[in-house]
């Protein structure tokens, strides 16, 4: 079953400085399915975000669908959250006030609900403890989870995430990656997850997708085949590593393509004067 279903999408920015509009993705076509956890990566400025933001419904799309459970999307749902690179928990209420919030937001539990709901995820991401603190007592990789568990207290049906890590040192990161599997199974929840880190999409994710640059295309999905549940020793397999070179090559591609056009570019931009002054003599 198709949890999430993105057909022919495209997207244009109308850039005011340059008068001019500019293509941000172009026919884009993905579906995730129900529990599925999807890893979207791709070159820098190919519209990862901007997808994201689409589905979300916090950005209008021009041309083609997105639909979660066959409703279409045309704005900011109860059936979706976001979790962002930064933690964005309100400094005046405890951890387990920010992970009330998105509840009572939606108005749609009962107080006793969302005394058990909090409860339950503040212990499914290893904050059991810290519910009363407030996020400037607890380290980043601490508030992340917190901004995790308000997520998912909300019973969203689709997860999304924007590079919720990379604010994190390299070692939390990584700790961070482990702990994200261990909460999404048991919690299983559709995940549309964005990364610049080819390793990280690979050992997180049942598939990943990787975009074209700028007109962001959808260039190639793979299938990672690794049962679950997985470690962070997956990430010394050769298999994993091979899975990881193949998806680079692609966006080295994609790099080299930008650089000759960058090239060309300049090229016609630097002749244009002199054959410009050529014709007024």
């Amino acid at each position: 079953m198709q949890k999430l279903e993105i057909d022919h999408l495209t997207k244009h920015y109308w850039l005011e400085r340059y008068a001019r509009e500019v293509l941000a993705l172009d026919e884009i076509s993905i579906t995730v399915g129900d529990g599925e956890f999807m890893a979207i990566v791709g070159p820098s400025g190919c519209g990862k975000t901007t997808l994201l933001n689409i589905v979300a419904g916090l950005l209008p799309y021009e041309e083609g669908t997105v639909r979660i459970d066959g409703k279409r999307v045309d704005g900011p749902g109860m059936d979706r959250a976001v979790v962002f690179q930064h933690a964005s928990l309100l400094p005046w209420r405890t951890i387990l006030g920010n992970i009330r919030y998105g509840m009572e937001m939606q108005k749609r539990f009962d107080e006793r609900t969302m005394r058990d709901r909090a409860d339950y995820f503040l212990k499914l991401v290893g904050l059991a403890g810290f519910g009363h603190h407030y996020p400037s007592e607890l380290s980043g990789g601490m508030q992340q989870r917190a901004n995790l568990a308000r997520a998912l207290a909300a019973d969203p049906a689709v997860l999304l995430m924007d590079e919720p890590f990379a604010a994190l040192d390299a070692q939390t990161r990584e700790f961070m990656q482990a702990e994200l599997l261990k909460i999404w199974s048991n919690a299983r929840k559709t995940v549309l997850f964005i990364t610049h880190q080819i390793n990280e999409a690979v050992y997180l994710a049942d598939r990943v997708a990787v975009l074209s640059a700028r007109p962001g295309r959808l260039k190639q999905i793979f299938r990672i085949p690794f049962e679950r549940p997985r470690t962070l020793h997956l990430k010394r397999d050769p298999r994993f590593l091979e899975i990881e070179d193949a998806i680079w090559r692609l966006i080295e591609e994609e790099a080299e393509r930008i650089g000759v056009v960058a090239a060309e570019e300049a090229s016609a931009a630097t002749q244009l004067p002199a054959l410009t002054t050529g014709f007024e003599a």
